[in-house]
């Protein structure tokens, strides 16, 4: 039986897992248990939190481990992890790294240095690391939750890969054998190409420390009104996309406006300007990134080829998007 590194007061090794609808973290959750329970001889239990299954929702997986014999009463979500997997780093953004525990690991999904990620999301005394987990899926042609997975063995040291690469063979085989070869490859590509960085304890309040709510009893909006609305100019869907979005190339558009009608959030800026014979047209300004998720459904509707897939770069979006008229009113 293997040994957990270390335990909580209710003598759990905890596991979370923050991704969104679509990149796995539902199954890599239920794999990463079974390689724990069945596998290294422990006990524990696996459960996720999700809302509609649909692409771009948000998902938590939680995993506790514990030794043989230790009481399982605690069917709550994890609040304060030792490890923390972050499927998709826009998730930095919402808490996705809130309640590590000191001496704890935080795995996030990028391109980006380790020093980057801790500065933004304000971590202190914990290991960061870092995997470029949608660049490796994308050239397997395989999964995020695969790479991630590999990841999160290496960094669990009690956990055996090489019963990992079994579960994957047994999960995936009997519907989708095809895809055992790759994604194998692909976990063993997240177990290698890892890189962590240890984040010395900072003068400041502990990562583990969750702020108590803005809104309580005292000042909470009559009625329990929705301040902060998903439907107005307030959202956002840029923490939906899982790697790739619509280039644009405004020298070869006709402005036929396939892409808009395909488009189901309303991506496109358009603008009345003279074309070549000085007559007035609606011609396209380019892509609000803000809203786009990334289903890539424009592309594939433009004949002309200005639209094209790319891998999303860090601070692409923010360059060329083109702002919504309604989004520049002072509100």
């Amino acid at each position: 039986m293997a040994v957990l590194p270390k335990v909580n007061q209710l003598g759990f090794f905890e596991i979370r897992l923050e991704s969104i609808g679509g990149l796995g973290a539902n199954l890599a959750g239920k794999m990463l248990a079974e390689a724990g329970i069945i596998g290294a001889g422990m006990d524990g239990v696996s459960f996720s939190s999700y809302g509609s299954e649909k692409k771009g929702s948000p998902v938590k997986a939680h995993i506790r481990f514990c030794e043989m014999g230790t009481p399982i009463r605690s069917a709550t979500p994890i609040e304060y992890p030792h490890v923390i997997g972050i499927f998709h780093e826009a998730l930095l953004k919402s808490g996705g790294a809130s309640g590590v525990l000191p001496g704890g690991i935080v795995l996030v999904n990028s391109a980006r240095a380790a020093s980057q990620i801790a500065q933004e999301a304000d971590l202190s005394g914990c290991t960061v690391a870092v995997l470029d987990a949608t660049r490796i899926a994308l050239e397997e042609k395989n999964k995020v939750n695969m790479a991630m997975l590999g990841g999160l063995f290496r960094l669990c040291h009690f956990l055996d890969p090489e019963f990992m690469k079994d579960v994957i063979a047994k999960s995936l085989g009997k519907k989708y054998p095809q895809a055992v070869e790759q994604a194998v490859r692909v976990f063993e590509r997240g177990y290698t190409e890892i890189e962590t960085l240890e984040i010395p304890t900072a003068d400041k309040v502990p990562a583990a420390v969750i702020p108590a709510p803005v809104l309580g009893y005292l000042n909470q909006p009559l009625g329990g009104m929705v301040v902060t609305p998903g439907s107005s100019l307030l959202k956002d869907l840029s923490v939906s996309r899982s790697g790739m979005l619509p280039a644009f190339d405004r020298a070869t558009c006709i402005d036929c406006a396939q892409c808009d009608t395909a488009c189901p959030d309303l991506c496109f800026v358009w603008e009345e300007q003279p074309d070549k014979r000085g007559r007035m047209q609606m011609m396209l300004k380019g892509i609000d990134y803000q809203y786009c998720k990334g289903c890539l459904k424009c592309v594939e509707a433009c004949p002309t080829e200005s639209l094209s897939r790319m891998l999303e770069e860090e601070g692409y979006a923010a360059a060329h998007q083109v702002k919504h008229r309604f989004d520049l009113i002072e509100v």
